[in-house]
Formats: structure tokens, sequence, C-alpha cells
């Protein structure tokens, strides 16, 4: 599919749109890529993402909890691969990338049955949206939602073109159905760049607070595989001490000939 295709309703004109807020928010590369130090230029990518990341997570999980929690991971995650990050051509993609990543993990399923229900959510786009399965939702919001190209998020979604443009107008069938009075069907991306654009009133926490939490998860995580190697050599040499062979203590009882008296009269003699 070629990357001229271009969601319904998404003008060509950025600046013309006055719902140009509803995509990913200006990225000023050079606060990311050149900031005095490495904690400057993470704090401003986490001041400028964090917010909009916070919300679309919701709106793929309806879930706040795993939002923040996919949030964090996501920033962490970036702080401990800073290096690459800050000199990736997109770094609000990059954690975009995790933190969808982390919202959307199958093993949450398993969490779902032991924690406790969330409010349904009150717009009726976003009871929609979590009617599709995870790919379509994922892929709708991208394009609708962000205004990524076909071929942006393909490369996002780790995913050819015609899978994802298939995904994007499957999710926009099942839309389409959930909305069985409108008129406009064309006008459903709107709705949904509309709610992205949205945003979200919670407060996250502070940049210090999550570079000061990936540090010491990391600091644990290293002193934990140091003690697993000490312990796992410790049992190798254990093993390899116990299990060697040792040599057999002679037996006290048995029989010794003396040979200084001359042969034995038991013993035969050869002329």
């Amino acid at each position: 599919m070629p990357s001229s295709f271009r969601p319904v309703g998404l003008s060509r004109n950025r600046q013309a749109d006055p719902l140009a807020a509803a995509y990913a928010l200006p990225r000023p590369k050079e606060s990311f890529h050149h900031g005095s130090t490495a904690e400057s230029a993470f704090d401003a990518l986490y001041v400028h993402a964090a917010p909009g990341l916070l919300h679309q997570t919701h709106l793929l999980t309806g879930r706040r909890g795993r939002a923040f929690q996919a949030v964090e991971y996501a920033f962490s995650h970036a702080w401990e691969y800073w290096p690459e990050v800050a000199v990736d051509s997109d770094p609000v993609g990059w954690v975009r990338f995790h933190a969808y990543e982390y919202a959307l993990s199958p093993w949450h399923r398993f969490r779902e049955l032991v924690d406790r229900e969330e409010p349904v959510p009150t717009s009726p786009m976003h009871r929609a949206l979590l009617h599709l399965s995870a790919r379509h939702r994922r892929a709708v919001l991208l394009c609708d939602g962000l205004g990524l190209t076909i071929a942006q998020a393909a490369a996002e979604l780790e995913a050819s073109c015609a899978a994802t443009e298939s995904r994007l107008l499957g999710a926009r069938a099942v839309l389409a159905e959930c909305f069985p009075d409108s008129d406009d069907h064309d006008a459903l991306p709107l709705r949904i760049r509309t709610l992205v654009a949205e945003g979200s009133a919670a407060t996250v926490p502070t940049a210090g607070s999550v570079r000061a939490e990936s540090d010491r998860r990391l600091r644990l995580l290293t002193r934990s595989v140091v003690g697993a190697v000490a312990v796992l050599g410790g049992l190798v040499c254990t093993f390899v001490l116990v299990s060697s062979p040792w040599p057999e203590p002679p037996d006290r009882h048995a029989r010794t000939t003396d040979t200084t008296q001359g042969p034995s009269r038991d013993v035969r003699s050869h002329p």
C-alpha cells in the first residue's frame, strides 16, 4: 500500500486543520537530542509526551491504572536506553511503541481477573473503541487518532502496509456498526481525533521520580543477577566436590605376607 494513503478526514495541510492538536504534539527534537545534560533532555521529552501517552493508553485499555503503569514503564525503559533514544529520529514514537506494547500485553488478562473493575467510559466513542480487538484498536488510534500514515503506522506496528490498512478498514467497519444512526460514517475518524485531542486531566508523576525509579530498578536487577551468579557458582563448586571420586582407604583386615623370612610354606617355589 503506498504511503500516500491518508485516513478519511485528514487534511493535507495540517496548519489549516483546526484539530491539528489531536495529532502527535509538535516534536522539538533539538530539546530531546541536544539538552545540556541527559537528565534535562529526558525531562523535556517526558513533559512533552507523558500526558498525551497517558490519555492514549487509557483509550486503548479503558483502565487508568494500567495506563499509568504503561507510561511509567515506557519512560523507565527510555531512561535505561537513553543514549539510543536520544539519537532516535522520533523519540516520542519510540516511547509510544513501548507504552502501547505494555498496555496491550496479553498477560494483563490474568490481572483483570483479580483487579477491581474500572468505571465504564462515559464517551460512546471510547466504549466503541474498547469493542475492537487490540490490533484494530491500535491501528485506528495511530491513523485516525494521531494522523499517522499507513506506512508510518505499519512501521510502528511492525506489520506490512497491507495488513495495517486491513486492520484500519476493519476497525472503521466495526465502529460504523456501533453507530448505526450516524448518517456520515466518514466523520468517525474525526470523532476519534476529537477524542484523542481531549487530553487527560490526570497528573503524571514527575520526570525526576521516573528516572529515580528506573535507576533503582536497574540497581536491584544488577544485584539480583550478581547474587544469582554467585549462588549458581557455589552450587556448581559443591556439586563438583561432592561428585568427585575419593581414593578408597586400605582394608585393615586384609591378609599380608611377610617376605623377610623367606617364601611362605603355602607358596610353591620353583627350582
